[in-house]
């Protein structure tokens, strides 16, 4: 069994920030897959499905970005998962926009959600880094992030998370080499 996290804040307002490319990952995933009905669990939203033969989880933490590490860990305490079993999808400022790389571990890169993640769990588990671009200074960031996409960015996003639903089954595999690959062949075929 996998726990499949995706970061986000909750509530209508936030919905199509790049913040939330997160949870945006995981719905589309939910529906490419056919995953089942949303329950309210562990302080998010938790659904249940399969991507090939794996079992997958997908939770979507309701605590806000910055208290995402209590849902995560109480969904890995109650499964029973080690950090081994643990992949979070979330937005990077220091990808190009739409550009999807996976990597194991590392630091947080100021990013709320991972740090909180990060305290309560520890740091060595799957990250599914969904690029958002960097607006050029610090100081413009948290506008950036907090900022909805941009209506000439929605088919580049569209595209992305179809791409990401679709290739699913490599992550799910662990083949995070062809996971990535795929993803760029669909994004530049």
């Amino acid at each position: 069994m996998q726990l499949w996290v995706g970061l986000g804040n909750p509530g209508p307002q936030y919905a199509l920030h790049r913040h939330n490319v997160g949870f945006m990952a995981l719905d589309t995933i939910a529906e490419v897959h056919g995953f089942g009905p949303v329950q309210k669990k562990f302080q998010g939203w938790l659904q249940e499905g399969r991507i090939g033969s794996h079992k997958i989880l997908l939770l979507k933490p309701a605590t806000f970005m910055n208290e995402s590490g209590r849902s995560v860990g109480e969904a890995m305490r109650f499964y029973k998962l080690g950090l081994d079993a643990l992949t979070v999808f979330h937005d990077e400022l220091d990808l190009a926009p739409f550009k999807v790389k996976v990597k194991q571990g590392g630091g947080t890169a100021g990013h709320n959600g991972l740090r909180s993640i990060d305290q309560h769990l520890g740091a060595d588990f799957r990250r599914v880094r969904l690029g958002i671009g960097h607006p050029g200074h610090k100081d413009r960031v948290t506008g950036h992030v907090l900022g909805n996409f941009a209506k000439a960015e929605q088919d580049d996003l569209v595209e992305m998370l179809g791409a990401v639903a679709a290739e699913a089954g490599w992550l799910a595999d662990g083949d995070t080499v062809r996971f990535m690959n795929d993803i760029a062949l669909r994004q530049n075929g």
